[in-house]
């Protein structure tokens, strides 16, 4: 039967080993994850040493590598944060060598915006248990999806109060081991940023603060996109209150993370078979009216929004297999389910 949709989106392709893949591959559980062993090396070789020059160096050359080092975080950023993500719901390296899944969290974490742990905690112990309901502190259901006001409300309170109402929930839903995770994490990462600061506050400032207030911004801008069409009669169903970008370069770039919707459904679905479910799966979106984005990613939706942009929007829509009869259908459908409740 022909497929309903083509995607373009990257999958798994057997390709000749070099003797650099094979060696990674002894420690590494899935074959198909080796684009994170050299996403790993470049950052290693790349973002770390010119974080630590940052604080050996003064004047013009300081500012340069500071330049530098900014450059490098933002063009990591995005594999980065997915590669974290798919690590966090699928472990890297083989049972035998699992001190090695500690290194991401806690070797690199800390030099891209993140403190180590909070990230596993927030989005596997709470984010995939509450699925954006009301126990969810990422929650989108009480702010109006297409302000920027409540948008800003719903950043500023996860970035001054978030580990605080992660640790909450937590203890209402007594998982001690995430407690101990998320506090760990957090605390640790601060101490050593307040230590550095005492010495360099300047470099520190740019190492450790700047990037740790942009990749949450991002994180909960891409969070605000993933669950801004929710249908307030079906809420917790994950074809209407999340959505899937398609054939977007973002997916190549970032692990097919587009694919939000599949996602929930089955969590530990490897990134490269995300396209092919998808496909194979077209026909249930479309009976659950699920929107589905072509070309655009969720910071691209996110900015739409933030200006009402919903003609775009909607013109971006996939109409898989007729479901909406019109644009203004699917126009109307966008306004319904941004709407807070």
């Amino acid at each position: 039967m022909k497929p309903l949709i083509h995607v373009t989106d990257p999958v798994f392709e057997q390709k000749n080993y070099s003797s650099l893949d094979r060696f990674f591959l002894k420690y590494i559980k899935d074959e198909r994850d080796l684009p994170f062993a050299y996403l790993i090396l470049k950052i290693m070789f790349t973002v770390i040493p010119a974080a630590i020059i940052l604080f050996f160096v003064e004047g013009v050359v300081w500012w340069g590598i500071a330049g530098l080092f900014l450059f490098l975080q933002l063009y990591f950023m995005g594999p980065f944060i997915l590669m974290l993500h798919n690590t966090s719901h699928n472990t890297f390296f083989k049972p035998q060598y699992k001190i090695g899944n500690r290194f991401i969290p806690w070797g690199l974490c800390p030099f891209m915006g993140q403190s180590p742990d909070t990230y596993f905690s927030h989005h596997i112990g709470m984010h995939h248990a509450e699925n954006n309901m009301e126990h969810d502190d990422s929650s989108t259901l009480p702010y109006q999806r297409d302000s920027f006001t409540d948008f800003m409300k719903y950043y500023f309170s996860f970035f001054f109060a978030g580990i605080f109402n992660l640790v909450k929930y937590f203890r209402f839903r007594e998982k001690p081991q995430f407690v101990r995770k998320a506090l760990i994490g957090e605390i640790a990462f601060f101490v050593v940023a307040a230590v550095l600061a005492y010495f360099d506050w300047q470099s520190t400032l740019v190492v450790f603060i700047f990037p740790l207030a942009l990749v949450r911004f991002l994180m909960m801008s891409g969070n605000w996109a993933q669950h801004a069409f929710v249908d307030p009669e079906a809420p917790s169903d994950n074809y209407k209150n999340s959505i899937t970008c398609i054939n977007v370069a973002y997916n190549r770039r970032c692990f097919n993370d587009g694919y939000h919707i599949g996602h929930h459904l089955r969590p530990r679905l490897h990134w490269t078979e995300m396209p092919a479910d998808f496909v194979k799966n077209a026909r249930k979106y479309a009976e659950n009216r699920a929107l589905v984005f072509e070309g655009v990613d969720y910071h691209m939706i996110w900015a739409m929004l933030m200006f009402k942009r919903y003609d775009a929007l909607a013109s971006r829509v996939v109409n898989i297999d007729g479901m909406f009869r019109s644009k203004e259908e699917i126009k109307e459908v966008i306004r319904t389910r941004v709407q807070k409740f």
